[in-house]
């Protein structure tokens, strides 16, 4: 298993802490490791006995009986040692029906830290957050970071080579199993997508149009990095003769993000400092279910590294907006805390008028924030009136947390 260090510093960090940790991700994109890599982490350096952990699937048919809320408590309760702290895990709690009684009456133990994972946006409705305000963290969770990716291949490989197979191949963590077997990696990826499709979108938000869903899935991945509104989604689809609405469209596209194999850049007026409700971008979980949902055609390799920066920026602690100034656009504009950063993307400025157009936006930006142009090409760091301009791969791959 790779260690996937800065998920399990932020478990570190709030370990012991009378607050519920609620780990959130697609499907397959390590959850359950991430729990078995935190149950060694307390086994081996912070000494507990096993008897101290208490580790529920409710994925595993196992546990069938601990669907009901009332079994699931009373299980764990039993199981709870007097006298000392007790850690609970529990996977996919979403599949236990009222399960925010039982955590909720759980954490309230003083003797139980308490961790749970979930695979849709569900578990932290508007109703539980309010069941649980202040009571709880959200751990977001992503599939391989290129670094990680890069860290689980022991090749002698180039990082092109590697990063055209982390698009390929897929940054699912356990696609590394199967080295160069693209056919098994596409079955693979199959299952993930048919199981987020019927499972977390049709079944939960009772969708019976599949087909009208996956023209959406398909729209929406041919397009990421485009700005786009619902309006404009509608009226495509309708020219191309799949008719739908824009009520019906926002529902399904609400399903999709609440699944996390889509987010959502919604734009950001930069001299207005305020947020705009028009032509926001949509960027794909990963980019290997684009390419096992629609092969390689009409592949704008700008708009993939913008996916894979922006996924980044996220897994940095950014929250990221598609930025505008004037009549410009600035790719992310990124928040952390006090921290503003700002990034433009592009596979090539090797031509002089591609170069400049990305740089004017940032130009235009008249704060002192940092600013940067990530690319393809591989020559090296260069600085255009403060504006530096990095290598997209040595970027994602350094330990700078800018």
């Amino acid at each position: 298993m790779i260690n996937r260090k800065d998920y399990i510093d932020k478990l570190i960090t709030f370990k012991d802490k009378q607050i519920i940790k609620v780990i959130t991700g697609v499907r397959r994109a390590g959850k359950s490791v991430l729990m078995e890599l935190f149950q060694e982490y307390l086994l081996n350096v912070s000494k507990i006995s096993k008897d101290q952990i208490i580790a529920i699937n409710l994925e595993d048919y196992d546990y069938k009986e601990l669907l009901n809320p009332d079994n699931l408590h009373k299980y764990v309760k039993e199981k709870l040692q007097n006298n000392k702290m007790n850690y609970v895990f529990i996977d996919e709690v979403q599949n236990c029906k009222d399960f925010q009684r039982v955590i909720n009456s759980l954490q309230l133990k003083s003797n139980v830290d308490l961790y749970v994972t979930g695979s849709n946006a569900f578990i932290l409705s508007n109703e539980l957050t309010t069941f649980l305000s202040g009571r709880y963290v959200e751990i977001k969770i992503l599939p391989f970071s290129f670094k990680e990716f890069v860290s689980a291949n022991s090749s002698n490989k180039s990082l092109q080579e590697l990063y055209k197979d982390y698009l390929q191949r897929s940054s699912f963590p356990y696609v590394i199993n199967f080295k160069d077997n693209l056919e098994a990696i596409k079955v693979y990826l199959e299952g993930i997508y048919n199981t987020i499709i019927l499972k977390d979108v049709s079944m939960r938000m009772g969708i019976t149009d599949t087909m009208l869903l996956e023209s959406i899935v398909k729209f929406l991945f041919d397009n990421i990095g485009n700005p786009l509104s619902t309006k404009k989604i509608s009226d495509t689809m309708t020219s191309f003769g799949r008719k739908v609405d824009v009520k019906t469209l926002e529902r399904y596209i609400f399903a999709l993000l609440d699944s996390f194999i889509l987010y959502r850049g919604q734009r950001y007026d930069i001299k207005g400092k305020q947020f705009l409700k028009t032509l926001d971008k949509y960027y794909i979980v990963d980019i290997g279910l684009r390419y096992y949902l629609l092969g390689g055609k009409n592949i704008d390799f700008g708009h993939i590294l913008e996916n894979v920066i922006y996924l980044e920026l996220l897994r940095r602690g950014y929250n990221v907006y598609v930025g505008k100034i004037d009549n410009l656009e600035v790719d992310f504009v990124c928040m952390r805390g006090n921290v503003t950063l700002y990034v433009q993307v592009s596979a090539t400025v090797r031509d002089n008028e591609t170069l400049k157009r990305e740089l004017t936006s940032l130009k235009k930006i008249n704060d002192h924030y940092p600013k940067i142009l990530l690319t393809l090409d591989e020559e090296p760091e260069a600085v255009y009136d403060g504006i530096r301009k990095i290598n997209a791969l040595n970027w994602l791959v350094s330990d700078n947390a800018s």
